[in-house]
């Protein structure tokens, strides 16, 4: 029997090194005896074996000074890399994209023939607008490929594979090398995840020895929390195609429109006892925009990465485990496209060598196996050319076929008085290139009433059809109702934006404009300190930013429990209960500085004349309530979310400016918590919380402390008697579905039934409670991720948000669940002592996109006083 291609490539390189290889010949088994178990191997180790190699152009282990797979490579290393193979290459150019929230440069290399390289610029635009005309490619029209890898920092074979990607394309001569740059321009982005993939080659690197050990409980495999698949902020970033919530993902969509590639490979790592998987993924679990073709595309080059692992005794799978449902990851976002989105997942080794059900792991064998999908995808691609690039240009025709059969003609968006909450949608629909029109005239249309430049249309009669499509659905069944992650993401439940679809006929009724600056600003009002006290309103998405600048700055705020009318420059003028006051009694001479600071959240500062007012409270009332500088303490740790924890984080971090104290939850005990006036529990196990410190946190809350949980965190709550709630067991909700009647087979699917994986909720929620102050509705779209429910107290004085009797309006939940959601709890505020515990049973920062929501935790820190 012939030997593996690994076989006999280690051989070849272990006695390199100088060490003892015994082989097997018919059971293709090796035993090494050494004193040390070699993971390094010099570039040609990965690499075709009859590629010549330019000598100008160093190799990785004569850049790095060892051989790659010793060690993991860092962020930094990568980057210098990349920037030597440009200085030596002559086909390649880099530019940096964008920067992490870490400032790590993100970089992307243009890999194309050198006597074309001047002509990339026009063979893109020629690219574009060969799709925007729907015309076919000239015969010679390049491939544009994009091979990104790690986006997920704790799965780092990728990037580490990057790493000899770009030596193979900068210095190989060979065949492929020929055929590459004549009908290719490459595209490499050798790490998406910059900050995450620093913390893991730290933490894999710092645990390594010299005697390498293969113990799955050794520390080098056990990060520690938060894990580095992350980004800075603990955001999974492949969830983040979509929703935008992070610079790297702004920095990767805009190149992704810029090129818009015909292929898009996304490389990660899955379970150490798995094997090798890439798309397609499961049939039933497609997103019925995705258009078939794409699929058969995708199972067409999944034979040659099937040939290339057959070729070296490889085991792997595909069409199993993975979905292809969510456009929000890098391996389906250019479904919604035209291009064909690539999953590739190696069994991960976290560290340098790990044991598995398969045998030694290691990491050397992951990057080789990134290697091998790597050069299938090229060769695939390259030999499928011709249908890749015909593809595009049918895509675009079916895509107009799709409009023109569609009964609505698209979604007619309400603007609110929240103009920046609308802004921020808008931009994200300006990131993906999705168009709309200013409504330039009163309308009232399909039950919903725009007033003039108050509100916008999206038409379905654009190339981006199927991405509106999918993130204005409200769709609650599917052909497959299991999901590898969220089922629905419609975007205005996600920012509390009225809307409504309408048919052609009802969109005639409309008169538009393309000028996006027609659309209603933010009222000016003229610098005024000539009266008794300023005032902000709290329904500004940014009033919680702009009062915490404020009181660091040193102003004395009052926030209104009521509402009251004022005199304002000769006329009066109506102020909801939430209102901020800066009273000049207290804050004097600071006011002249109060309007640049607002000016820079956009926020109106009106001047009141008197402290009498006409209507309502006045300002001096009991119902002015004194705003302190809030001291958070955020709960993380061993047991809670990173991807929760991370949220909260970053909402109080980037969009209110409070920096807050983040301890792990076993040191709590050890915490002078009379420092501190909120604390936030994300989801998580809180058992490591000893006798002490639930001693602690109950006197806290006693002596007037405001605790925030969300999700599974006012389990614990309940638990310790801090929140006088029912919250239903697991075997409650078990009760509630049938197991007769079904097979051995169906428990998978029953599975699926009691899971919630991410869909859109509608709650009533009670304005006159400080919790809801600067929100316009009473139905208020929740994103729930669990199964977790709470009865109503019965009490409408601490029950201040209850699922309506439909709740579902996005995504997939079973009847069952659905029902027993109905009139329960979804937001609970009970005093406790001189306290308060405001609980969430969702998640209202979910990745930092559901905006309609997120104001919700500013709130709670900002009004806790008034909820008495």
């Amino acid at each position: 029997m012939a030997k593996s291609l690994f076989s006999q490539r280690l051989k070849s390189f272990l006695k390199a090194f100088g060490l003892i290889v015994l082989f097997g010949i018919a059971n293709q088994t090796f035993a090494v005896v050494s004193p040390h178990l070699k993971t390094e191997f010099p570039a040609t180790y990965y690499l075709p074996t009859d590629t010549k190699f330019d000598p100008a152009v160093p190799t990785p282990e004569a850049f790095l000074g060892y051989g790659v797979g010793k060690w993991h490579i860092r962020h930094d290393q990568l980057v210098a890399y990349m920037y030597k193979l440009a200085e030596t290459s002559d086909r390649v150019t880099i530019e940096v994209t964008g920067y992490s929230h870490q400032d790590k440069p993100l970089l992307l290399l243009t890999i194309a023939d050198p006597d074309r390289k001047d002509s990339v610029e026009s063979l893109r635009q020629a690219h574009i607008e060969n799709i925007k005309k729907q015309r076919q490619p000239k015969s010679d029209a390049p491939l544009f490929m994009y091979m990104g890898y790690s986006i997920h920092g704790n799965e780092p074979s990728g990037s580490n594979a990057a790493l000899l990607l770009g030596y193979y394309l900068a210095a190989g001569d060979d065949k492929r090398i020929d055929a590459l740059l004549k009908n290719t321009v490459i595209l490499l982005d050798p790490a998406l995840n910059p900050d995450g993939l620093s913390r893991y080659s730290h933490w894999a690197n710092m645990h390594k020895g010299y005697q390498l050990s293969r113990s799955r409980y050794h520390r080098e495999h056990k990060e520690n929390w938060p894990s580095a698949r992350t980004n800075y902020y603990w955001f999974d970033l492949n969830r983040d195609w979509l929703l935008l919530s992070h610079p790297e993902s702004d920095a990767r969509i805009e190149q992704f429109h810029h090129w818009r590639p015909h292929v898009l490979t996304d490389f990660h790592e899955m379970g150490t006892d798995g094997t090798y998987f890439f798309q397609p993924g499961v049939p039933s679990r497609k997103n019925p925009l995705t258009s078939n073709d794409n699929v058969a595309l995708t199972q067409t080059l999944a034979h040659y990465h099937a040939d290339a692992f057959d070729k070296d005794n490889q085991l792997y799978f595909t069409e199993e485990g993975f979905d292809d449902f969510y456009y929000g990851k890098g391996s389906t976002y250019p479904d919604a496209h035209g291009s064909v989105g690539i999953l590739f997942e190696q069994a991960r080794v976290r560290g340098h060598v790990q044991e598995s059900i398969n045998g030694d792991l290691t990491f050397t064998r992951s990057i080789l196996n990134h290697i091998t999908t790597s050069f299938s995808t090229l060769d695939g691609s390259l030999e499928n050319r011709r249908a890749l690039l015909d593809y595009q240009v049918s895509f675009a025709e079916q895509t107009k076929q799709l409009v023109q059969k569609d009964e609505v003609a698209g979604v007619l968006l309400k603007q609110p008085k929240d103009i920046f909450r609308f802004d921020a949608m808008l931009d994200k629909l300006d990131a993906h290139q999705i168009q709309y029109s200013v409504v330039t005239k009163d309308v009232d249309v399909a039950g919903l009433r725009v007033e003039k430049n108050k509100g916008v249309f999206v038409s379905y009669d654009q190339a981006q059809y199927r991405l509106i499509k999918s993130i204005f659905s409200q769709r609650t069944s599917f052909p497959d109702n299991t999901f590898y992650d969220v089922s629905n993401w419609n975007m205005p439940l996600a920012f509390d934006i009225d809307y409504t679809s309408l048919k052609q006929s009802e969109s005639k009724k409309l008169t538009l404009s393309k000028k996006r600056e027609k659309l209603t600003k933010i009222e000016s009002v003229r610098p005024d300190v000539g009266g008794v006290a300023l005032a902000f309103d709290w329904y500004h998405y940014q009033a919680p930013a702009l009062a915490n600048r404020l009181l660091q700055k040193g102003f004395k705020l009052r926030i209104a429990g009521k509402p009251f009318t004022a005199n304002i420059n000769g006329d009066t003028r109506d102020f909801e209960s939430g209102t901020v006051v800066l009273p000049k009694a207290f804050n004097g001479d600071l006011l002249e500085e109060a309007f640049a600071i607002a000016k820079e959240f956009s926020i109106p500062l009106w001047s009141i004349k008197s402290g009498l007012t006409p209507k309502g409270i006045d300002l001096g009332s009991r119902n002015m309530v004194p705003v302190r500088q809030p001291r958070i303490l955020l709960i993380g740790g061993e047991g809670t979310s990173e991807y929760e924890v991370g949220e909260v984080w970053h909402y109080f971090d980037t969009r209110v400016g409070i920096p807050i104290t983040l301890i792990d939850q076993e040191e709590l005990a050890s915490v002078n918590l009379s420092e501190f006036s909120h604390i936030v529990a994300a989801s998580g196990r809180y058992r490591e919380w000893d006798e002490r410190a639930n001693t602690s946190v109950g006197k806290w809350l006693e002596n007037g402390g405001t605790l925030i949980g969300q999700k599974s965190a006012i389990r614990w709550f309940e638990s310790q008697d801090w929140l006088d709630a029912s919250i239903l067991r697991t075997r409650d909700i078990d009760a509630q579905f049938e197991e007769e009647q079904l097979a051995y087979a169906d428990a998978d699917k029953l599975a699926s039934k009691k899971r919630i994986s991410g869909s859109a909720y509608k709650a009533t929620v009670d304005l006159s409670h400080p919790l809801f102050f600067g929100l316009e509705n009473n139905s208020l779209p929740l994103f729930k991720t669990s199964n977790m429910i709470v009865e109503h107290t019965g009490s409408p004085f601490d029950t201040l948000a209850v699922y309506d009797d439909n709740p579902l309006v996005g995504g997939y939940t079973s009847k069952e669940l659905t029902e027993m959601i109905s009139g329960s709890a979804a937001i609970i505020v009970q005093r406790k002592g001189r306290g308060r515990v405001i609980s969430f049973v969702d998640n209202v920062n979910f990745r930092g996109y559901w905006y309609g929501t997120s104001k919700l935790m500013g709130n709670a820190i900002f009004m806790s006083n008034l909820m008495d």
